[in-house]
């Protein structure tokens, strides 16, 4: 008697298309016709008739098998390229809870300085203010007059874009902080990817270390 959990063996041609396409997906790299035999169980010539349908059913489509380095994969077509090089446009940056609590502090009190940043949120603020600054969300803002004079950190127009502003005046009111994370709450806002597309919201978003 077969077990229940154990995989189903595909033989017909009809049904080994997809098991194939499903195989080349999950690999991403070129997998050779050996190994794409083992794993589907078939000999060189079946392969090659699955891999003919399989290339064909692929023919209105944005991706076509390729055949390289000695394997098989899915790639994209070239006629498609220039909407897939933006993909590379696109880092995978996230705000932490954290970092948009100190984006918040700012927003809601600049022009500001790391020191005061940091008397509000009661850590160190370097790693999020470095985040900030290399996503365009903040920028330096001068010295502020006083001993060591220094650097005031504002937000910027990229910041009013990503979280869907017309200015700063459309931030809502502040009221009293009593903790650090209630800074972050008053922009109503949860914890977002950003590329260069602008905000999108993540299943997981990894936290940043305090």
């Amino acid at each position: 008697m077969s077990d229940i959990n154990s995989p189903r063996l595909f033989h017909a041609p009809e049904e080994l298309v997809p098991a194939l396409e499903a195989v080349l997906f999950a690999a991403g790299d070129p997998v050779s016709e050996k190994d794409l035999c083992n794993m589907l169980s078939i000999d060189s010539e079946s392969l090659s008739e699955i891999i003919s349908r399989l290339s064909h059913s692929l023919e209105e489509h944005g991706v076509m098998l390729h055949r390289v380095a000695g394997g098989w994969q899915l790639a994209t077509r070239s006629e498609f390229y220039r909407y897939v090089s933006k993909l590379a446009e696109t880092a995978e940056r996230r705000l932490s809870s954290p970092t948009l609590e100190t984006l918040s502090i700012i927003a809601f009190r600049q022009p500001v300085t790391k020191q005061e940043v940091e008397r509000i949120r009661g850590v160190r603020a370097e790693r999020a203010l470095r985040k900030l600054l290399d996503l365009e969300l903040i920028e330096e803002a001068g010295r502020k007059a006083v001993i060591g004079r220094p650097i005031l950190y504002k937000t910027t127009d990229t910041f009013l874009k990503t979280f869907g502003l017309d200015s700063l005046e459309d931030l809502p009111a502040l009221p009293e902080i009593e903790k650090p994370e209630d800074v972050a709450e008053q922009l109503e806002l949860p914890i977002y990817d950003i590329g260069s597309d602008g905000m999108k919201p993540p299943e997981q978003v990894s936290s940043e270390e305090k």
